[in-house]
């Protein structure tokens, strides 16, 4: 395996697929069964949710809620999607735990960086919800933080693209995607892949940054072997 401990992010969206909303059953099941191999093959793997698919902090607070209370909002919904992942996990095969930043000791673990560790150590997935548990940072500034404290060796951030582009390949043909990046090129060039706090976080501690397609039928599984893949985002 080209990585021993790995961060997987996953956006709320994409666990919404072709749907407007919610979460789509069978999204859950291909997440499950590509890591399911990893975790077979020994790989640690923890993973951080976002809540997009069901409510969106930015967009609550735009809308007129307090911004703080519209970001824990947002975490709630990190929650749903966490434990709606640790089922599709376990159904899998996978032994789960999911670990809340907000205490909600009926559904999940509280928080505790050595106890996720172990866990990870036991060959047990860690899903991270409710985002740091402070209203005005993101879930990818999440993903970097619990990276940097449980030493992962990379950070996978799986998206409805495949990897990092100079424009929205959605509207632009010429769109060139990118092989590999340096943290300053992302940060310099504004490049939307993730929030400059997470970029800062990973770029402060060395985690190099792997964008690609969640979608692709065992992506996981080659991100994690080391495979060519996305975009690579590095320390220089």
């Amino acid at each position: 395996m080209g990585y021993q401990r790995v961060l997987l992010k996953l956006s709320g969206e994409a666990l919404m697929g072709e749907q407007g909303y919610g979460i789509d059953p069978a999204i859950v099941q291909a997440i499950a069964a590509d890591v399911a191999a990893c975790v077979a093959d020994g790989t640690q793997l923890a993973i951080v949710v976002g809540g997009g698919n069901i409510f969106r902090g930015l967009k609550g607070s735009a809308a007129g809620m307090d911004r703080a209370t519209a970001d824990y909002v947002g975490m709630l919904a990190t929650v749903m999607n966490a434990i709606t992942l640790q089922d599709g996990l376990e159904r899998a095969g996978v032994p789960t735990r999911v670990q809340s930043a907000i205490s909600m000791q009926e559904v999940a673990e509280p928080y505790i960086r050595r106890k996720a560790i172990r866990h990870m150590e036991k060959g047990r997935v860690v899903i991270f919800a409710a985002g740091t548990g402070n209203p005005f940072f993101t879930t990818d500034t999440t993903a970097a933080l619990r990276a940097a404290e449980i030493g992962a060796d990379v950070v996978f951030k799986a998206t409805k693209v495949d990897g990092v582009y100079d424009k929205d390949p959605a509207k632009h043909a010429d769109a060139r995607r990118y092989e590999s990046l340096s943290f300053l090129e992302v940060l310099s060039g504004e490049l939307e892949v993730m929030d400059a706090a997470a970029i800062a976080l990973c770029k402060d501690n060395a985690i190099p940054i792997v964008v690609f397609d969640l979608f692709g039928a065992g992506n996981i599984g080659r991100a994690v072997a080391g495979e060519p893949i996305g975009t690579r985002i590095h320390p220089s």
